[in-house]
């Protein structure tokens, strides 16, 4: 390239720089800054995880030692803390079904709600609607249990949610109603599910017609 040429590229780029320069600077500026929050939030999300798996453990380790207490406070603090991760919806059903074994059925009914109201994935809701079913009809509460029970499930859920609705409605005494639902958990049910499946036929035979 001759000196001309140079002379020509350096004024062809200053040009450039003087119509485009500020715009350029403002577009890698804002990259980098997104560049940099997405780092951060990946590193926040990671630190989170990791310190909500510790506390987890220690969850985990107040069930096996039947400690109530400990149960209770760790699955708030998970709630409070580590809301967000998968972690806390795991500990909300631990909790509940450790709660549930030692009698504490208003600790149980508030784990159960929490996942219900805030677990990350459909699948946790899902089981914390049937399980706080269940507390509700050994309340004898069978309205708030259906009620509980009355939006669409899940495609993998819809054999246990009409057994479980087949339940209540027994013991309302609306056999016909429940004969119904106990049908539709047989129709749903996996064919090779058998114990599930028996105990559906069993509970629609005893009820008769």
């Amino acid at each position: 390239m001759s000196y001309h040429d140079e002379e020509e590229s350096l004024e062809s780029l200053k040009a450039w720089w003087a119509k485009w320069g500020n715009s350029t600077t403002w577009i890698i500026l804002v990259a980098l800054v997104i560049a940099a929050g997405y780092n951060g939030w990946n590193y926040w999300q990671r630190h989170q995880a990791a310190e909500a798996s510790v506390l987890y453990d220690q969850l985990q380790q107040a069930v096996t030692g039947n400690d109530q207490k400990m149960v209770s406070r760790i699955a708030t603090d998970m709630e409070d803390k580590f809301g967000s991760t998968a972690y806390a919806q795991m500990s909300a059903l631990t909790a509940a079904k450790s709660l549930y074994m030692a009698g504490d059925t208003a600790g149980t009914k508030a784990q159960l709600q929490w996942a219900i109201d805030h677990a990350k994935d459909d699948e946790y809701k899902q089981v914390a609607k049937l399980r706080l079913a269940l507390v509700l009809l050994d309340e004898k509460n069978y309205d708030a249990g259906l009620k509980l029970l009355a939006d669409a499930p899940l495609d993998a859920y819809k054999g246990v949610i009409a057994d479980r609705r087949g339940d209540l409605l027994a013991a309302q005494g609306k056999r016909d109603d429940a004969r119904a639902s106990y049908k539709l958990a047989l129709g749903a049910l996996p064919a090779n599910d058998t114990s599930a499946r028996q105990l559906v036929q069993f509970k629609l035979d005893a009820l008769g017609g």
